[in-house]
């Protein structure tokens, strides 16, 4: 398959009084084209500011890119200049922000803010830009459009404010769209919505896609592969069938042991993840998981190498988390193994929620 987007060894450090923090650190991952690709991890794993990096929108300072290359359609994106990235973002690359609400402007109407970009990148006239923002409205499923063109944010809900979101993202047929947390503070029926229509966009336009989040129920049904981050790294990457069936990170294990399942309510205390994500402006020396891993080892104190544990399947751990003398190991602090977890229902609820969505 060919790559549209190849992210190398990408470094992302912001300067505060205390010292630099290192956001991300090291990142390496690819989308070819037609693909959705799955990022998850806590909050603070460096998540949004990797897809910042590649639409370039850190501010600088405090932000800097300290290494890596981002290849778009074998074009490093970090050597252009900024008229030439502005050409590129919102054109070819577009994204949807994590909270509509503040992306989008407050004083402008719905409509001025599809057609800028129309205009911007595509030429259009005001006529055609205004037709055409019309269809987008209708497009991303919101009623009366040619009457809400004329309103502002605050007179759309928190599921069409992101509806118009994704109209302004996919205006122009971007070949990449990164969708940060796309259904943060929605509802279950709206997410299941806005996550069909990103479904039915990328079949209708073959759009690549990056899909970011902390909720696996949300990848589940609608990406082909996953990374799994944490601070600022990735942990654990894999097509997302097979991260399901055969999760290898213990950082995985507890992401998805920490899933509330409704067959198990009642009968067992919710697993979480003990600790908390370590601080970025103090690193910690070798595997950033193990104050919070049940299998954490010595050697975890120097970083673990990449593993291929499967068909591009890789992971970052010392550990074989499938060896039952490891899995006992861990059980004696508390760790619950995840065979003892159903996972499928993940997979089974999202495709549901997109069935019923449509």
């Amino acid at each position: 398959m060919t790559r549209l987007l190849d992210v190398k060894d990408l470094r992302v450090f912001f300067r505060t009084r205390e010292g630099p923090v290192h956001a991300v650190d090291g990142v390496s991952f690819h989308v070819n084209e037609g693909e959705a690709l799955g990022i998850v991890g806590e909050s603070g794993s460096g998540k949004s500011v990797t897809s910042l990096a590649v639409m370039r929108l850190l501010p600088m300072p405090p932000a800097e890119i300290k290494d890596g290359e981002i290849l778009f359609r074998d074009k490093d994106l970090l050597d252009l200049s900024e008229s030439e990235m502005r050409k590129v973002r919102g054109g070819e690359i577009s994204m949807i922000f994590q909270d509509p609400m503040t992306s989008l402007n407050p004083v402008l109407t719905v409509e001025s803010q599809i057609t800028e970009p129309l205009r911007l990148h595509l030429g259009l006239s005001r006529a055609e830009a205004h037709d055409r923002a019309r269809e987008l409205l209708e497009a991303v499923g919101i009623p009366d459009a040619q009457r809400r063109l004329r309103g502002y944010p605050h007179q759309f809900s928190g599921g069409m404010r992101q509806r118009v979101m994704i109209a302004i993202a996919i205006s122009t047929n971007p070949k990449l769209l990164i969708a940060d947390e796309p259904t943060t503070a929605l509802d279950v029926t709206v997410q299941a919505q806005i996550l069909e229509l990103i479904q039915r966009l990328r079949r209708d336009l073959g759009t690549s896609v990056i899909l970011i989040t902390h909720d696996l129920g949300v990848v589940a049904g609608v990406t082909d592969r996953i990374n799994v981050m944490y601070a600022g790294k990735i942990a654990e990457s894999a097509p997302t069938d097979e991260l399901f069936a055969n999760p290898r990170h213990p950082y995985t294990l507890g992401l998805l042991g920490s899933v509330p399942q409704v067959e198990a309510a009642g009968t067992s205390d919710l697993q979480t993840i003990p600790g908390s994500p370590p601080d970025q402006l103090h690193p910690i020396e070798g595997c950033p998981f193990q104050p919070r891993c049940p299998f954490v080892l010595p050697k975890c104190k120097q970083y673990p190498p990449t593993v291929i544990v499967g068909p591009n399947h890789l992971s970052n751990c010392w550990v074989d988390v499938t060896d039952p003398n490891e899995l006992e190991r861990a059980a004696t602090r508390g760790f619950l193994p995840l065979r003892n977890i159903n996972t499928s229902f993940l997979r089974e609820s999202s495709a549901a929620g997109s069935t019923s969505s449509q």
